[in-house]
């Protein structure tokens, strides 16, 4: 056996249906599009979402929701997650560029401190919100917490 006698195996391979090819080959005609109709012309292509007339189901279901143009989200950490950053890296003070570093957020993200979790160490935050829960905890401990607001 060699390159020049390889072959597929047998039945794998079928050939294409030739359609318009003439009454004789069985598949002239109407080549096999039926009789008129969108689907039987040239150039036909089915709209995105069409069901054959039948209303669509993007047209069926009522309109809702709202998001505001000027909405501010923010990236939420938790106190324990930064006892956890405290306690692996000995961190007293956190700003945006250790949060970053460690891959709590990224560059541009703006940063929430939420009051999930417990602190145990004094720290002194600076980050763009906090949540009334989150800096009540750290002001017990003695720490600082300030808001950039941007």
């Amino acid at each position: 056996m060699n390159l020049s006698n390889l072959r597929p195996a047998k039945g794998s391979v079928k050939n294409r249906k030739r359609i318009g090819r003439g009454q004789g080959s069985g598949r002239g005609g109407t080549s096999t599009k039926g009789h008129k109709g969108a689907q039987s012309r040239s150039g036909y292509s089915e709209k995105i979402g069409f069901e054959g007339g039948q209303m669509p189901l993007q047209r069926r279901l009522p309109k809702f929701g709202f998001k505001s143009l000027n909405r501010v989200e923010y990236n939420g950490v938790n106190l324990d997650v930064i006892q956890g950053l405290v306690d692996k890296h000995n961190i007293s003070d956190i700003t945006m560029e250790v949060f970053v570093s460690h891959g709590l957020a990224s560059k541009r993200d703006r940063v929430k401190i939420l009051g999930r979790g417990e602190i145990k160490s004094k720290v002194n935050i600076t980050a763009h919100a906090f949540s009334e829960t989150a800096k009540a905890a750290i002001e017990a401990l003695g720490g600082t917490t300030t808001a950039t607001g941007k």
